[in-house]
Formats: structure tokens, sequence, C-alpha cells
């Protein structure tokens, strides 16, 4: 396998030129770039990418962190990144924490020592004290919400109220809402525009919110339990589609027809929502938007580039499909 020295001997330069022509660093004249590059070429040479990490400190590489790989609305979010990032010849780390802080904070540590140069973060684990600490590059998405650095969502609280409202049109006169955790900045802005459209109704009361967390299984069994005590209840937003999808199940294992007896709409527009019977209503998000953005952003700020603006709310769609009584 050839070596830089290899090259710097064919190329009649020094290592030191060689390496300079590698790294982009200081003057060297073009007819000398030329030489080194044509016995690169001639010798097939393959840079150490180790070697160069450690003497650039860069590795051309980034992280996105994400809570659950199995939701489809982060395997989404990591298809756009990662064709962002191959265009700029970075290389992209996804991570998958499970939502633990101890997971992510040790991936954190593990790729700062191997000269990672930013992270696309779409959790909510870390504090503002450790995120204004990392020193690198980074872009919140979805999940995490922090003031100091860059931040892509969705409107969530309008997307909650395009939902509820369009149930409310088509007959809804109970309105169940199944909410993701407490505490998560974009559960909450997603239950609030329920609650803005609900709150002063006659049937309203707090009971009718119950915590899916976000997870299919959970939100099936919170599902289940409000029904045996609220059987009249006739409409349900979700705060994403796998708790929806979940809800779908539990009125078909109880023999409610949907959209007939109980209308669903869930939220995010991930594919899995046009794979169930009937199709899932929902608030979609611009997934893949939202994950390429990011990733401009996270170069952006790699090659200290500046931002037009920190804070990125982009549109939602409310799309009606069978889970509702909608006429087209």
């Amino acid at each position: 396998m050839p070596t830089i020295r290899d090259v710097s001997k064919l190329a009649g330069v020094s290592v030191a030129t060689v390496s300079r022509v590698l790294n982009q660093k200081g003057y060297v004249h073009k007819d000398t770039v030329q030489k080194v590059h044509e016995a690169i070429e001639m010798l097939q040479y393959t840079p150490n990418d180790i070697a160069r990490s450690l003497s650039k400190k860069s590795s051309k590489t980034i992280a996105l962190i994400v809570p659950d790989i199995t939701n489809p609305f982060f395997n989404e979010l990591a298809l756009a990144v990662e064709k962002v990032t191959q265009m700029y010849g970075y290389t992209t780390i996804l991570c998958n924490t499970n939502d633990s802080p101890a997971v992510e904070r040790q991936y954190i540590q593990t790729l700062k020592q191997k000269y990672i140069d930013g992270f696309i973060m779409a959790t909510n684990t870390l504090s503002s004290n450790e995120i204004d600490q990392l020193q690198i590059p980074l872009v919140a998405l979805d999940r995490s919400n922090f003031q100091t650095v860059p931040t892509i969502s969705s409107k969530n609280r309008e997307g909650a109220r395009l939902a509820v409202q369009a149930l409310l049109q088509q007959g809804c006169t109970k309105i169940l809402h199944i909410r993701g955790p407490k505490g998560l900045w974009i559960a909450e802005e997603r239950c609030q525009g329920y609650l803005d459209l609900v709150e002063d109704l006659d049937w309203f009361t707090p009971k009718l919110i119950v915590n899916g967390n976000f997870q299919l299984k959970e939100a099936s069994e919170a599902v289940n339990k409000i029904f045996d005590a609220h059987p009249d209840i006739d409409g349900i937003f979700a705060g994403n589609d796998l708790m929806a999808i979940g809800a779908l199940r539990v009125m078909q294992k109880r023999g409610i027809r949907v959209p007939d007896q109980v209308q669903i709409i869930g939220y995010d527009g991930i594919p899995l929502g046009e794979m169930v019977y009937p199709e899932l209503s929902t608030v979609s998000q611009p997934i893949y938007e939202m994950g390429m953005l990011a990733a401009r952003i996270l170069i952006k700020k790699i090659e200290q580039q500046p931002l037009e603006e920190m804070n990125h709310q982009m549109d939602n769609e409310l799309i009606q499909r069978g889970t509702t009584r909608h006429t087209s």
C-alpha cells in the first residue's frame, strides 16, 4: 500500500508539501499541486483519514442523535440528513439513545474524542448548561429546543389546532387527546393546541387528556382504559401517528367503526399511516425538509458561515384519509 512518502518521492516534493496539498493548507504553487495529484493518481494513494483527523482535529463526520430509531419519523429525518451531508463530503453517524440521558452523554463523550465535527440533536435529555459546554457546532431538531443554538421544528400548536378544528367541523362532540411525554415541549405545544379549541366547551374534562408517551403500546393501554370510563368519545387527536395507530387498533378490537363512530387524526405524516386500514388522517410535518435544513445549517456552522436566522418553524398540512369523515 503506497504511503505519503511514496507520493512525495514520485512528485519530487517534500512530505510536508504533499500534506499541505491534501489538507488544502498553506500556499503551494499550482504546478506543484498538479504534480502531487498526478502522483496520487498513479500510485492510487488513499490518505489516512484517522491521521488527518488527528492533525486537523476534524473528521468530516457529524452525528445525528435520535431518541427512538423504531419510530419511522426519525428514519425519514436520518435519510434527509445523510443526503445533504454526503453532498458536502461529510459522513453521518446515527446514534439511538432509547431516551436514555446516560446513553446520550456516552455517545457525545466518545464522539468528541474522535473529533466529531458537529451534532444534530433530536433528543431532549440534556440540560441547557450541558449544551452550552459542548463547544462543538450543534443544531436542535424537533424535540430539542435550546435558545442558544439553531432550532428546526414545525408549528406544533398550530398543527394541533388544525386537527381538532377538523374533528369539530366533522361532527365530533367529545374529543380525546392522547398526548406525548410531560415536559417535552412539542408534546406540550400539541396539547395546548387541543386545549385552545376545547377547554371552554361543555363536554370537556381534563380526564380526556391521556398520556401515551409517543408509544403505540402505551397509547393503546391508555385508550382502552379511557373508553371504559367514557364510551361516548367520538373523536381522537393523537400527538403522533404511532399513538393514533394504537388507538385505531383498540377501536377495531372493540368493534367500534372508524370513522363512522369514532374519527381519528394523528400527527407527523409517517408512511406507516398509509399502510394501516383505514388509512390514517394526520397532521403532516415536512419531515424530510426539516432534516435537510438541519444538515445544511450545521454544515454552515461547522464551516463558520453566517446564519440568517436561529429559529426555523415550518408549516404543517392536514391530510384527511380514511379515519375521518371528510368530504373531498
